[in-house]
């Protein structure tokens, strides 16, 4: 399913530094060690699918990652485009055994693939981290209830603006880091709630 970059056999020494103050989750996340290594994805390529044993977390350091499910009927639905600097199949943390969506590059990618134990080791230990953990799923949290807000009270063309506004995500340059043109108006019609002909009437 992916390629293997690089791998640390397994050692007995901690997984991240013990020394007080020490400890940098930018680093952490960025380079190979015990349970994580480094996956490139090409576009389209699927990283993982629903119904998959879910054993591990992923970390964006590169590219755009497409998270859908499908129900019981076929239907399918886009759940969120992420990027750099995004966590996804995390719910393993809380338990969960199978993947309840899949995850699809949209671009060639790059991630960080981080086992279960060493995600769990990491977070009780290294404080840094677990607060940007925390912070990142904080701030998923209230995007979740945002969209469900914009659902139930916008108009589609008012969801479609906001979602177009979302997938920019301008930099300081104000250039978008993913051309609109790059997503399909099944996709968008997928996020937004509504048909493609709506959308592109939009």
């Amino acid at each position: 399913m992916y390629l293997k970059v690089a791998k640390v056999p397994h050692r007995s020494r901690h997984i991240v530094s013990t020394k007080k103050g020490d400890f940098d989750p930018r680093k952490f996340l960025s380079t190979v060690g015990v349970g994580k290594q480094v996956l490139f994805f090409a576009e389209k390529q699927t990283i993982f699918t629903q119904g998959d044993a879910a054993d591990a977390v992923f970390y964006v350091q590169e590219g755009k990652i497409r998270l859908a499910v499908v129900s019981k009927s076929g239907k399918e639905a886009t759940l969120g485009i992420l990027s750099a600097g995004d966590f996804f199949g995390e719910a393993i943390l809380a338990g969960q055994p199978l993947r309840m969506g899949s995850a699809i590059a949209m671009t060639a990618c790059k991630l960080l693939r981080i086992d279960k134990k060493a995600m769990m080791f990491a977070l009780h230990r290294e404080h840094a981290l677990s607060e940007m953990f925390l912070a990142y799923l904080l701030t998923r949290n209230i995007r979740y209830e945002e969209d469900l807000l914009d659902q139930l009270f916008n108009s589609s063309e008012k969801r479609l603006a906001r979602i177009l506004l979302l997938l920019a995500r301008f930099d300081k340059e104000g250039v978008s880091d993913l051309p609109i043109e790059s997503i399909s108006q099944e996709t968008l019609g997928e996020m937004v709630g509504t048909t493609r002909p709506r959308v592109s009437f939009s």
